[in-house]
């Protein structure tokens, strides 16, 4: 939609083809239904991608602050939550309604529950066969997204068609996506579904420090969420269960100023009870007095170093974006066209470009959308 609307309102003639029943389905989904629509510190940093400088471009030729101008002009109440997320005051469904007045501002036409059967390509350009009858067209933009949430019709149908034009494909996997346990751990850690803290999780050199949630299949919460996109199967992650807390001084003083309590009362100075009880539980004593510098330290330890090796994720079904997609050494990163193949462009989720948690997907969309709609207006 943000490609059409700019290619329309710069003179360009525009199809916009979508199998779904509703335009930005994932749109009104989002954010809680309030649409986490950017980030106002979105930048390079904050996207994977096996060229992390791809995205520079774009980004910076579109900016939050560019799409913030666009909400404020359409008349869309919203307010900024933390690390620089911005929400909708009211729905979702404004920023769906304001990116489809643009596209009819510029004579973007759209067609809904339209099946996409065939792309071919000649000399004139590109035919689209569907289900709607046939369409041609002198340039082509694939804007399909990735897998994830397929019960809201996601699918890799561009990563197909990226690989029928001789466009290579960064393997897809779920990101943004808790993770699961193996039995052996799921089972004990079942009777903590539903608890959050805030925690500071890491996996090599990166750290996040977000909420964490236990569920009964593993690990979720924005901490978790973030990390996911740099985990792989066979890696353990860290989790601080009390980033800033010193746990050992906390039951040290416990022990000398009330030994007679039971560890895991003393370890719930810093810890939701339910949690502290569970971790208190494996000690095996029933009195803080009877725990040694050594027990004390280990407690500590599964509190402020909780080494953990999940077995795997959710997995498509419940993860936010795709890792991974269209890869972008067969992108122009100024306009995202195909270099091999002229008048195809790739945008948003469908590139091997992701971003973390917190609007900045988003930003990629409306970015990359920005730049393939300037491009076909310039005719590169």
């Amino acid at each position: 939609m943000m490609c059409a609307a700019v290619a329309g309102q710069g003179g360009q003639r525009v199809l916009l083809l979508d199998h779904a029943k509703a335009a930005g389905e994932k749109i009104r989904i989002s954010g809680g239904g309030r649409c986490n629509f950017t980030n106002i510190h979105s930048g390079p940093a904050n996207f994977l991608s096996q060229n992390r400088h791809f995205c520079k471009s774009a980004l910076a030729g579109y900016t939050p602050r560019d799409f913030l101008d666009l909400v404020d002009a359409h008349g869309i109440a919203w307010h900024e939550k933390t690390l620089g997320q911005l929400f909708c005051d009211d729905s979702a469904k404004q920023i769906i309604q304001m990116l489809l007045n643009e596209c009819a501002q510029g004579g973007a036409e759209l067609r809904l529950r339209t099946s996409i059967t065939g792309v071919s390509r000649g000399e004139s350009g590109y035919t689209v066969e569907t289900d709607a009858g046939r369409f041609r067209g002198r340039n082509l933009v694939v804007a399909c997204g990735g897998p994830s949430i397929p019960k809201m019709g996601a699918s890799g149908y561009g990563y197909r068609l990226a690989e029928q034009f001789g466009l290579p494909v960064i393997e897809p996997r779920a990101g943004l996506v808790p993770l699961t346990f193996t039995d052996a751990l799921k089972e004990p850690l079942k009777t903590l579904s539903g608890i959050s803290v805030d925690a500071a999780v890491r996996h090599g050199k990166t750290l996040f420090e977000e909420a964490l949630l236990f569920t009964h299949r593993g690990l979720s919460g924005p901490a978790i969420l973030q990390i996911s996109s740099y985990w792989q199967p066979g890696d353990a992650i860290r989790i601080d269960l009390a980033p800033g807390a010193d746990v050992l001084s906390a039951l040290k003083d416990a022990r000398r100023e009330t030994p007679k309590q039971a560890p895991g009362a003393a370890l719930a100075r810093v810890l939701p009870t339910r949690l502290a009880g569970f971790l208190a539980e494996g000690t095996g004593f029933q009195r803080i007095a009877d725990m040694g510098d050594k027990a004390l330290g280990a407690l500590a330890g599964s509190v402020n170093d909780w080494q953990v090796k999940p077995a795997g994720t959710e997995g498509f079904r419940t993860a936010e974006v795709t890792l991974g997609g269209v890869d972008t050494a067969a992108l122009n990163s100024k306009t995202m066209a195909a270099k091999s193949v002229p008048g195809l462009y790739f945008i948003g989720e469908v590139v091997d470009v992701t971003g973390h948690l917190g609007g900045h997907n988003f930003q990629w969309a409306w970015a990359s959308g920005v730049a393939s709609g300037r491009a076909l207006i310039s005719g590169q």
